[in-house]
């Protein structure tokens, strides 16, 4: 392949993830961008899938070429799928339409859906896999996770203030972070297909826990998430949760294997925890936290709650987070990371007998 080749391409490519970035939340299924390139490595179609039950990428692109996808190259940010879902094999649509070669970033993962690549090549395709495929990756970090690991990817946001306090003595927790802060989360609970919190967050707080302010997005939003309630003690019918704005389901189990398993049977790839120390605990304990979301408040409470009741008895027992974002937004501080494994080795020393930082 010639260099000015592999430039095509890759810009092909980059073009393809920027389409499938800017579609609105397709969950349960993939993002997914794909441009048709001409011989002369010119642009002829852009597409991106829109949702479940809406046409694959790949088919959006060539009924926007029509005729002028026979001899084309299709980059594609996901390999080709080879079943008939809600809608038919992307395969054979390629192979129909007479594309001569496909170029895929990331391999499907999926046991339903991959092997599209060995199916084209069987057609007579010109199929090659790989380009660009850490990036398309990131497209789909949740749902590649939740289809290789059997239940939904977790992010779990919280907020707190300076001392680690998300609740004052009296409960009381709105609102510990500025308008920026809650705008901000917004977006974030927009990229989730379902948004959880505890039955004691719910009785205190009475949120909806929907996506607002929907014009405001950065994509296109035309579908709120699923609402999960967990644990045991009822609440009222008349709490903001259960208003027509989203569907509800209610988990009467605190159980994360339970609440994971009942969130697979309604087809959820990515859950956002947000409400309830003790619920975030649970999920944290049983190493089901996959991602963090911190706001933090410059402002101090003195006593409260804390942000999450965990099993921690030492300092062997810490789990590092590996941050992978670090931001003000207004007044506050975000932090994203992911947490690591158990205990660094420095820090089981110290819990040992080391000094420690406070003794110094």
């Amino acid at each position: 392949m010639s260099a000015r080749n592999d430039a095509t391409l890759e810009a092909a490519m980059r073009a393809a993830i920027a389409a499938g970035a800017s579609t609105s939340r397709t969950l349960p299924n993939p993002r997914v961008g794909c441009v048709l390139l001409a011989a002369d490595g010119t642009t002829i179609a852009v597409g991106a899938h829109q949702g479940a039950g809406q046409p694959h990428a790949e088919i959006e692109a060539l009924a926007q070429a029509g005729e002028a996808a026979r001899g084309a190259t299709a980059v594609v940010t996901l390999e080709p799928c080879s079943h008939t879902g809600r809608t038919g094999p992307c395969t054979k649509a390629l192979v129909e339409a007479g594309i001569a070669r496909v170029v895929y970033a990331q391999a499907d993962p999926t046991a339903e859906a991959s092997g599209g690549a060995a199916v084209l090549a069987e057609a007579g395709v010109d199929v090659a896999g790989g380009l660009l495929a850490d990036e398309a990756s990131a497209l789909n970090v949740e749902w590649t996770y939740a289809v290789t690991h059997g239940r939904p990817f977790v992010t779990w946001k919280y907020a707190a203030t300076m001392d680690g306090l998300s609740a004052a003595p009296d409960g009381s927790s709105k609102w510990i972070t500025s308008a920026e802060a809650r705008r901000d989360v917004q977006v974030f609970r927009a990229e989730a297909d379902a948004i959880m919190a505890g039955t004691g967050a719910v009785l205190a707080d009475d949120p909806r826990l929907t996506v607002r302010d929907e014009n405001d997005l950065p994509v296109p939003f035309d579908q709120q998430p699923l609402r999960v309630v967990v644990g045991e003690t009822r609440i009222p019918s008349y709490y903001r949760v259960f208003d027509r704005t989203a569907p509800t389901l209610l988990v009467q189990s605190r159980d994360p294997d339970v609440v994971l398993a009942k969130l697979v049977e309604n087809g959820i790839r990515h859950v956002w925890l947000e409400g309830g120390p003790r619920l975030a605990g649970g999920f944290w304990n049983a190493g089901y936290v996959d991602r963090v979301i911190g706001y933090i408040a410059p402002a101090m409470l003195g006593s409260g709650r804390a942000a999450l009741e965990g099993e921690a008895a030492t300092l062997a027992d810490m789990r590092p987070i590996d941050i992978t974002d670090l931001r003000r937004i207004g007044p506050d501080i975000r932090i994203i990371g992911t947490p690591g494994d158990a205990q660094r080795e420095q820090i089981a020393k110290a819990a040992d007998g080391g000094a420690g930082e406070d003794a110094s």
